[in-house]
């Protein structure tokens, strides 16, 4: 298929079943640098910060040499916006700096922990937040948009997730409604919205300019339907293979990728298989695979040309 030229494929240390800083579960970061580039891979978003270098130079040390570039930083683990905004805008300011440091444009904001316990299943908070809360979510969005753009330069990806209250079509269209475009845009996470059943398609030609960044990922329908049935935390559901490799799942990549192909805009599309808890030894072949599909689809992993920006 011919490559769309406007679209640039990345991956991340999720791929490789790291979803915290540090635990002794997860790959090593120096492993995970070397198999990103043995996969093709030549952009990364940074994942939870503290599992890659945080000294700025270090950390382009780390990936100059190995060709890699930086697609984004992630803020994870800070909370949803709606509650302790303090620590959330601090999280997100050494993430910021980070980011910009080593050359990245974007902040991918994680809503997590969200309202389930991945580990013991139980709800933590209402799954559905009450005016008062959404009232908190917007503003602090907008808010925390506006200091990543002015003070550092970097754009808020905001991240629909499994188990936030973000996370369906619905909500997610009225996120979008109530934020500020100025400040707030996606990171479309096709698998978390297959997940809960959106059309992600439809998403992306409803809400053109509001699309801002994109994890590629599916879904297995069938432990989607289980989670659901079994009232399963989204952690349960990813430790039963909820994430599946491409093209074994739900969304259709090729239908998403004809709706981000119509879009006036550069993109990074960034693999985000959900993985975790996962031997080392498995994420490699994984990456390698999932790459050639991505590229027999029209996704490439170009290396960044002096001065490139997306």
């Amino acid at each position: 298929m011919e490559e769309i030229r406007h679209l640039q494929l990345g991956s991340c240390p999720d791929s490789w079943g790291v979803w915290f800083a540090d635990d002794p579960q997860q790959t090593p970061w120096s492993r995970f640098l070397d198999e990103m580039v043995a996969s093709g891979y030549s952009w990364l978003e940074l994942g939870p910060y503290g599992y890659l270098p945080t000294d700025p130079a270090q950390l382009r040390d780390e990936l100059g040499r190995r060709g890699l570039s930086v697609a984004g930083g992630t803020v994870a683990g800070a909370g949803g916006p709606h509650k302790d905004f303090d620590a959330v805008v601090a999280a997100a300011r050494d993430v910021a700096a980070l980011t910009a440091a080593v050359g990245g444009q974007n902040v991918v904001f994680v809503p997590v922990p969200g309202y389930r316990d991945d580990v013991t299943n139980a709800y933590l908070e209402p799954a559905e937040l009450d005016p008062d809360a959404w009232r908190a979510l917007v503003t602090n969005s907008n808010t925390l948009g506006k200091i990543l753009l002015e003070e550092y330069g970097v754009h808020m990806r905001f991240h629909p997730h499994a188990d936030y209250q973000v996370e369906t079509q619905t909500q997610t269209e009225r996120f979008l409604a109530d934020t500020d475009p100025r400040y707030v845009s996606l990171c479309l996470d096709t698998g978390h919205l297959a997940y809960r059943k959106a059309d992600v398609p439809g998403i992306i030609r409803k809400y053109p300019d509001r699309i801002g960044y994109v994890h590629i990922k599916q879904m297995d329908p069938v432990i989607a339907e289980r989670a659901v049935k079994e009232d399963l935390a989204f952690g349960k559901a990813v430790a039963q293979g909820a994430s599946v490799e491409p093209p074994a799942g739900e969304p259709d990549v090729p239908a998403v990728l004809d709706a981000l192909s119509e879009l006036d805009a550069e993109l990074f599309v960034v693999v985000e298989q959900d993985m975790y808890p996962v031997e080392f030894d498995v994420p490699l072949p994984i990456a390698q695979r999932t790459r050639t599909y991505l590229n027999s689809v029209g996704l490439h992993s170009r290396p960044n040309s002096a001065g490139e920006k997306i």
